[in-house]
C-alpha cells in the first residue's frame, strides 16, 4: 500500500460499527413507483432534486442530472413549462440514469405529453392548472395505462382561491383540505399510485400541515419546505422541519429546497438522512469546534481534510481533533484519527497509534492514510459497494 509507512498496520475494512439507532418507526403508507425507485411502504427515504436548466436544453439537462446522480440524487425532477419542453421530455427520460419527474403547471396538456414521454412520475398542482378537476379521470386513464405514478403537490404559493378565502391564509388545515379533496378525486377514479406533498415556507406550518395529511389517510408524503431560502437559511429550515417529521416516522421522500446549485441539495439531503440513522453512513467527519483549550488551528485542519476527501465514498469514520481533553479519545473510536497539540498530531488507525507527525504534516499524512484505507475497502468490497466510484483523496494544495 502507497504511502504506509508502518506495514504491520492492516488498514482495510474497519471494524462495523454498531447499527445507528432510528429515531421513530416509520409509518405506514403505501408503496408506489416512481419509474424503478419505490416510494412509501417499507422502501428506503430517497432523495428527490429539480434541475434548473431549461429542459428543451437537452444536453444541458442531462449534463446536471448526471452531476446530481453522481452526487446522490435518486430521483429528479424537470420544469416542462413549454412546448419545446415536453419535445424533449422522451429524450430525457430515456437516457437519465434515474426517474425523471415532469414538473407541470397550468397547462393540463403537458401532463398527457410527459405521461407518454416515459417520465417516472408527473407532479401535477391542482391549484393552478386549468381545469384540472374536469380531467382528472383522463388523466387516471392514462397514468395507469402507461404505468406512471402522480404527484399531488399542494403549495402554499399557489393554492385553490376558495380555500384562501376560506381561511384567510394558506393555514394547515387549508392545505390538508386541499390535498384530500384531490387525492380523493383520484380514488374515485380508482388510481391510487400518487404521493402527497403540502409545502409551505415556514416550518413550523409546514410541520403541522403533514402531522394533520398524515392522520388522514395512508399516502406516501413527499416532504419538502418550499422556498426555503439561500443555502445557509434554506438548510436549517429544511432540516429543522425534516428532523421533526422523520423522528415520528411521518416522510417517504425528500427534497431540500435551496436558492443553490441542485447538487447541494443532494448533499443536505443524503447527510440528513445518514446523520438520523434512514440511510447508512458513508464518508463522515468528527471535528471539535475548537476551544481555548486547542493548542492547534482545528478549523483550518478540518476545512483541509474535508476539502482532501469530498470525493471519497467509503464508509469511514474522519476525527479531526485539537483537544488534549477529547482529542485522543475521539481519534482512538475513528476509523481514522489525529489528535493535536504542542505543535505535533498522533495519527491513531483503528484505535493505535501509527505516526507522529509535526503540524505541517497532519493533513497529508491524514489524506494519506485516508486514501489507502479507501483503496483497499474499494478493493475488498468491490466498486459498485463504493456507490461506484473508486475512492481518490486529493492532497489541497497550500
Amino acid at each position: 500500500m502507497s504511502g504506509v509507512n508502518n506495514a504491520s498496520i492492516a488498514l482495510g475494512i474497519p471494524t462495523l460499527r454498531e447499527e445507528q439507532p432510528v429515531l421513530g418507526k416509520r409509518k405506514p403508507t403505501r408503496k408506489i413507483m416512481v419509474g424503478s425507485v419505490p416510494v412509501g411502504g417499507d422502501a428506503p427515504i430517497s432523495v428527490q432534486s429539480m434541475t434548473t436548466t431549461k429542459t428543451h436544453d437537452i444536453g444541458a439537462t442531462l449534463q446536471q442530472i448526471a452531476e446530481l446522480t453522481a452526487a446522490g440524487c435518486d430521483i429528479v425532477r424537470v420544469a416542462c413549462p413549454t412546448d419545446k419542453d415536453a419535445e424533449a421530455l422522451p429524450i430525457i427520460a430515456k437516457q437519465s440514469r434515474i426517474p425523471v419527474i415532469a414538473d407541470i403547471h397550468f397547462q393540463p396538456k403537458y401532463v398527457y405529453a410527459a405521461i407518454k414521454a416515459g417520465c417516472g412520475a408527473v407532479r401535477v398542482n391542482p391549484g393552478n392548472i386549468r381545469k384540472f378537476d374536469d380531467q382528472v379521470a383522463e388523466i387516471c386513464k392514462m397514468a395507469s395505462d402507461y404505468g406512471v405514478s402522480l404527484r399531488i403537490g399542494v403549495n402554499a404559493g399557489s393554492l385553490d382561491p376558495r380555500l384562501l378565502k376560506k381561511y384567510g391564509k394558506a393555514t394547515p388545515e387549508a392545505l390538508v383540505e386541499s390535498a384530500v379533496w384531490e387525492a380523493s378525486l383520484f380514488e374515485e377514479n380508482d388510481f391510487h399510485d400518487f404521493k402527497i406533498s403540502v409545502k409551505h415556507n415556514d416550518p413550523v406550518t409546514m410541520v403541522q400541515a403533514y402531522r394533520l395529511l398524515s392522520e388522514k389517510g395512508n399516502w406516501p408524503l413527499h416532504l419538502g419546505v418550499t422556498e426555503a431560502g439561500p443555502a445557509f437559511q434554506g438548510t436549517i429550515k429544511s432540516c429543522a422541519a425534516f428532523g421533526v417529521l422523520l423522528a415520528e416516522g411521518i416522510g417517504d421522500t425528500i427534497r431540500v429546497s435551496l436558492s443553490a446549485p441542485p447538487v447541494e441539495e443532494v448533499k443536505v439531503g443524503t447527510k440528513l438522512l445518514e446523520f438520523m440513522g434512514l440511510r447508512p453512513r458513508k464518508l463522515e467527519i468528527v471535528s471539535c469546534p475548537s476551544c481555548g483549550r486547542a493548542q492547534v488551528d482545528v478549523w483550518t485542519l478540518a476545512e483541509k481534510v474535508e476539502e482532501g476527501l469530498k470525493d471519497v465514498k467509503a464508509p469511514l469514520r474522519v476525527a479531526v481533533m485539537g483537544c488534549v481533553v477529547n482529542g485522543p479519545g475521539e481519534a482512538r473510536e475513528a476509523d481514522l484519527g489525529c489528535a493535536s497539540g504542542n505543535g505535533k498530531g498522533q495519527i491513531f488507525v483503528r484505535g493505535k497509534v501509527v505516526e507522529t507527525v509535526p503540524e505541517d504534516r497532519i493533513v497529508e499524512t491524514v489524506l494519506r492514510y485516508a486514501n489507502d484505507m479507501a483503496a483497499d475497502m474499494a478493493a475488498e468490497m468491490g466498486e459498485e459497494a463504493l456507490a461506484n466510484s473508486a475512492p481518490q483523496v486529493m492532497v489541497p494544495s497550500a
